[in-house]
């Protein structure tokens, strides 16, 4: 009777292939389905809040520039560094060229003595050449001039010595050897302290001479010397110093302020020839000049004098003459 329970138009059982054991335990398994399925599983919002950092302010990137500087740039800075100092040589070149060629225009020419400074109708010529700045070197220049203007100022002294002496003179007569020494002091003071110190010492600071300084020194110290005398005024001298002058000042009151006038004035001189004198003598010490210097500029001044070589020549031709003629 189960027979007739059975539904004649269903499917036999053995028919049905979804019917399976297999395929009915697959379909009915509780795994997802494929359409279903998510690579990136959700996650609840809260847990994004807590776990999720802020992204920082956006900033843009800054280059920093580099302290060393490139290869390229140190050569470049190097080249024109080497072009300046190219530059600055013949500069420098050029400069010594034009000086050289200027002193042997110079040298060419013959120099006209400027000194002392003559109208040209006057018979008597300058005897000397002087020019500071073209034969002075510039260090020595300002002593240089000192000693000039020390030297004009020795011969105005002398010159109102010798009015000074003068009146003197006319106070008394028995002063007229003072008077007389006054004008001898005058011609001979005057000319001979410009050539023999004045002169030397220029010589001196334009050839660097250790024989001219020698010279110079030896002089000057003399002048000095002669300058203190002039300035005491020993009576019957012919100075007007302050021994003189405070012997008249009694009895003429006017010659005795001239005299007074002439002992300050030759006080000065002295003064400044002691200055003057000392100032010398520091550049000396600079300048490398030495006694040894000296005797070899001596030595060989003296050899090549033509004048020494002509009287060596006629001395020694007379005295092998004389020796011949003592043998015959």
């Amino acid at each position: 009777m189960s027979g007739y329970d059975n539904n004649p138009f269903a499917d036999p059982a053995g028919d049905n292939p979804f019917n399976d054991p297999s395929v009915t335990q697959a379909t009915n398994s509780n795994l997802e389905s494929v359409d279903q399925f998510s690579a990136f599983p959700a996650h609840p919002t809260d847990s994004l809040a807590v776990h999720t950092t802020p992204a920082a302010p956006y900033q843009p990137a800054v280059l920093q520039p580099s302290t060393e500087p490139s290869p390229q740039a140190t050569a470049a800075a190097a080249q024109a560094n080497l072009l300046r100092q190219q530059e600055e040589l013949e500069r420098k070149a050029a400069e010594l060229d034009r000086r050289e060629q200027e002193l042997q225009t110079r040298g060419s020419g013959v120099k006209e003595n400027n000194w002392p400074p003559l109208p040209k109708f006057f018979p008597i010529k300058p005897c000397f050449y002087q020019d500071f700045s073209e034969e002075i070197p510039p260090e020595y220049q300002r002593v240089c001039k000192m000693m000039y203007y020390l030297w004009m100022f020795n011969c105005m002294t002398l010159f109102l010595n010798l009015l000074a002496c003068l009146a003197y003179f006319t106070t008394d007569a028995s002063y007229g050897v003072d008077f007389g020494l006054s004008i001898l002091w005058l011609i001979l003071f005057a000319p001979c302290s410009f050539l023999c110190w004045y002169r030397p010492v220029y010589k001196a600071f334009k050839t660097d001479s250790s024989f001219s300084f020698f010279f110079f020194f030896f002089v000057f110290f003399c002048q000095v010397a002669i300058f203190i005398i002039q300035s005491v005024g020993i009576p019957k001298w012919g100075n007007s110093g302050w021994i003189a002058a405070f012997t008249i000042i009694g009895t003429n009151k006017a010659v005795g302020a001239i005299m007074i006038t002439v002992a300050i004035l030759f006080t000065m001189c002295a003064v400044l020839s002691v200055i003057l004198l000392k100032m010398v003598h520091s550049m000396y010490r600079r300048t490398g000049a030495s006694f040894h210097k000296a005797q070899q500029e001596f030595s060989q001044g003296v050899l090549t004098n033509k004048t020494f070589q002509t009287a060596a020549a006629g001395a020694a031709s007379t005295a092998a003459q004389g020796a011949f003629q003592g043998n015959n």
